[in-house]
């Protein structure tokens, strides 16, 4: 064989092994560009659903805010309204009370509080209702300062029944904070 033969087929085989090495490489190379491939879309998918899950959840708490406040203004306009119809009410016992039927309900906050604590009571009122109370025949004591009724106790003064306005509205206010509800 001859020199030039041998480096021919040297020539050759280097050739082959060379576009088999090429080969090798251009299927690795596309290999790992698929799995790199699959790697990033599987990154991309991952971050994408956390991303929509903190979405949410970052909504839902926006949400939630917003709905407490908005039950916040709600709550502080209906106890504003409510403050305003109760300045209303105290302004009409004070005109009430210069009316005719005051004096009658005074009777009848004098006759409720003799069935509950006896004939013989002791009345605390306003300085302007002990006139009234002595024409009924009522002991008055000290004066209280109150829109208009009575506080009564016994004699012996261990029970005390007190039928002043405020008492009377403070005791009665969820049935008036309602009624005025309905009415709002």
């Amino acid at each position: 064989m001859s020199i030039e033969t041998f480096i021919q087929e040297i020539d050759t085989r280097k050739r082959k092994e060379i576009e088999g090495l090429e080969k090798d490489l251009q299927e690795s190379k596309s290999r790992l560009q698929a799995e790199m491939n699959h790697t990033l879309k599987e990154i991309q998918e991952r971050f994408s659903t956390e991303a929509k899950v903190k979405s949410e959840r970052e909504q839902a708490r926006i949400i939630e805010a917003s709905k407490l406040r908005a039950k916040k203004i709600m709550f502080d306009a209906i106890n504003s309204n409510m403050q305003s119809a109760f300045t209303v009410i105290q302004q009409e016992i004070e005109t009430y009370t210069k009316s005719p039927q005051y004096k009658k309900s005074l009777e009848t906050m004098v006759n409720n509080a003799k069935k509950k604590l006896g004939q013989n009571i002791i009345v605390h009122c306003r300085e302007e209702d002990k006139s009234i109370l002595k024409e009924l025949g009522v002991t008055t004591s000290k004066s209280v300062k109150t829109l208009g009724g009575i506080i009564a106790e016994n004699k012996e003064g261990t029970r005390e029944l007190d039928l002043t306005f405020e008492e009377l509205l403070r005791t009665n206010e969820d049935q008036v904070k309602s009624f005025l509800s309905e009415k709002m």
